[in-house]
């Protein structure tokens, strides 16, 4: 997979996570859950983007460590989200949770790869 496949990947599922979050209930903790995973959703994004234009191997690996951290975060509201029976889309809500994951799994394994050559 090249950098321009996995920057599609997480800005989908930023989308996506835009998508679903529009289905939460207009309560005061759905507007928290709301601001908090649309907030570390759109970070994995914008935040591998910037990864992709790391000036050495040390500034990539502090890059993707906030990459994977957000991504982390986003899983966790996700779990949340599920538990709380929030959306009744839980197929959507299960597809997205699948993707960050594997998404974070690439994360990690980047990392791993990187401070290997160093």
């Amino acid at each position: 997979m090249d950098k321009f496949e996995l920057q599609n990947r997480t800005k989908r599922v930023a989308i996506s996570v835009i998508g679903l979050s529009k289905k939460f209930p207009l309560s005061q903790e759905g507007k928290i859950i709301t601001n908090q995973i649309i907030r570390s959703a759109t970070s994995v994004a914008s935040n591998y983007r910037a990864a992709c234009r790391a000036k050495s191997a040390k500034d990539f690996i502090s890059k993707m460590g906030i990459v994977e951290e957000e991504c982390d975060e986003t899983i966790f509201w996700l779990e949340l989200i599920e538990e709380l029976k929030m959306v009744n889309e839980n197929d959507e809500l299960l597809n997205i949770k699948k993707e960050a994951n594997e998404i974070l799994s690439i994360t990690v394994a980047s990392i791993k790869t990187v401070k290997n050559k160093l």
